[in-house]
Formats: C-alpha cells, sequence, structure tokens
C-alpha cells in the first residue's frame, strides 16, 4: 500500500538522482567577471616588464657612449710620463702623439707603443694605460748600454742584445768602448758583424764586478779571439763567447793568485794561464 512514506521515499530518490555538481572555474554563466580577467592580466605584465627593460637599457646604453665618446666627462687632459732616465718626458710625449681632447676610450695603446717605439730606438719597452677618467699614462724602460763603438767623432751605444740603439757625442761614463777588428777575419764572413757584436756584449755581462769595473775595451778579432783591456796595462785573453761561468770565475781565481800578473788567459778555463809582472 502506497501511503506518504512511499511518496516520501520516492520524492528521495528523485532528488537524489539529481546531480549535484559544482560548475568549472572559468565557465559557465555563473563565473564571477573577476576570475575571467586575472589569467589574461597574468600574461599581459610579463611583456609590458620586457618592453621597459628594453627601453630603459636602450636609454642607459646610449647614455653611456654619449658620456665615453660625445662628452667631456672622459676626455684625454693630460699624458703622463715615467721610467724615462735619458730621454725627457717631452719627447715620449711628442713621440707618442696622443691627442689631447680625445675620448679616453677611443685612444689606440698599441699603435701609440709602436710610434713610441719606431721614433725613439734608446725605448726597449712601453706600457700605455687609462687611468680614468682624463688622462694616460706612458711607463717606458730605456735600453742600458752595455758598450760603446766610436763612429765618424761619436760613440754608438750597444745594449745587452746587441742592439745599436743610439748615438752620442762622448763615450758614456762606465761603459767599455768596443773595438771590432773584423775585416779580414774568416769569422765576419762566417758569423756576421751582428753576431760578433753579439759574442762581444755577452761576454762583458758576464764578466765579474771588479774586472767589470777595471774594464776598458773589449777588442774582437774573430769569433774565438776576444780579448779584455784593463787598467793598468792589464790585458785578458777571453777567447770565445762561450763557457763564459767557467771563464769568470777561472778568471778570478787566476787574478786573486797572480797579483801582480799583467797578462791573463782563460781561453781554456781549465787550464788558465798568467804572465808578466
Amino acid at each position: 500500500m502506497a501511503g506518504p512514506t512511499g511518496r516520501t521515499t520516492e520524492s528521495a530518490e528523485r532528488r537524489g538522482r539529481t546531480p549535484q555538481t559544482r560548475p568549472r572555474a572559468g565557465s559557465g554563466p555563473h563565473q564571477p567577471a573577476g576570475r575571467e580577467r586575472k589569467p589574461g592580466l597574468r600574461l599581459r605584465l610579463p611583456g609590458r616588464v620586457l618592453l621597459l627593460a628594453l627601453a630603459l637599457t636602450f636609454l642607459l646604453g646610449g647614455f653611456g657612449t654619449w658620456a665615453l665618446y660625445g662628452s667631456n666627462w672622459a676626455t684625454v687632459e693630460r699624458v703622463s710620463v715615467s721610467g724615462t732616465e735619458v730621454l725627457t718626458e717631452e719627447q715620449v710625449r711628442a713621440a707618442a702623439r696622443i691627442p689631447l681632447g680625445a675620448p679616453l676610450l677611443s685612444v689606440d695603446r698599441a699603435a701609440a707603443e709602436r710610434r713610441l717605439r719606431g721614433a725613439l730606438p734608446r725605448v726597449d719597452s712601453v706600457d700605455v694605460v687609462r687611468a680614468w677618467p682624463h688622462g694616460i699614462g706612458v711607463k717606458v724602460t730605456e735600453r742600458k748600454p752595455e758598450l760603446a763603438m766610436k763612429e765618424d767623432g761619436n760613440f754608438v751605444e750597444v745594449d745587452d742584445e746587441g742592439v745599436r740603439f743610439a748615438v752620442v757625442p762622448k763615450q758614456p761614463k762606465g761603459v767599455p768602448l768596443l773595438v771590432m777588428e773584423v775585416q779580414r777575419s774568416a769569422g765576419l764572413r762566417h758569423f756576421g758583424s751582428e753576431r760578433l757584436r753579439r759574442e762581444a756584449v755577452s761576454v762583458a755581462g758576464s764578466l765579474p764586478k771588479s774586472v767589470a769595473r777595471d774594464t776598458r775595451t773589449v777588442r774582437v778579432r774573430s769569433y774565438d779571439s776576444i780579448t779584455l783591456e784593463l787598467t793598468q796595462g792589464r790585458t785578458v785573453l777571453w777567447g770565445s763567447g762561450e763557457q763564459r761561468a767557467a771563464k769568470a770565475k777561472s778568471l778570478t781565481a787566476l787574478m786573486k793568485a797572480a797579483k801582480d800578473a799583467r797578462h791573463f788567459d782563460v781561453s781554456v778555463p781549465s787550464a788558465p794561464a798568467a804572465s808578466g809582472s
């Protein structure tokens, strides 16, 4: 028998079959208007930030270029020189040819170094640096004369590599004279004058300090005939430029053992000899 209870149960069943599902976010007529705009906002925001960053980078880059090249903020106002001994600062500046008032960043340092070495053979090495915001620094190292050659009334300075780098009117103080007597020697044809000159300066550079102070002339007759002329009429037959360290050591011992000798022979360092008194 169907009664109120049955109808109630049937009504409850029909209600139970009715789906109670929630609408998906972002769809359907019941989605709030505010939620529809948020995804679009998240997509557009990075694009605006990127455009702003690009514009800012462009402005900063343009300002930087103008500051370095078009303004007076970083221009050359002074060229400082250091390391000179014989050369003057004015000579170095003139040879470097670095224009005042030019943008500091536009200075070609390598080109300035090449100009200096080309115009001033006395320069052994040079370093050109920027000293922000208004300076250029030029540091030079000059060649040192190891020997001097007399030519046409003047003296040609020769460095420790055998390079003839300067002509001066007087023999540099404390620098021995180099005399090349190799015009007819077989060594000149075989080695050449430049090689023989290097041998001579290598000998001068290897002398003990006490001997170097007293050396007045280095005379070269051939590759294996180099002679030193010292003070008080003393001479040293050195021979070739080979075994320099052994010859220097042998000469030091020989001069101590034979203090009154005038002629020393260390051409064969294992068998030195002394003579004269």
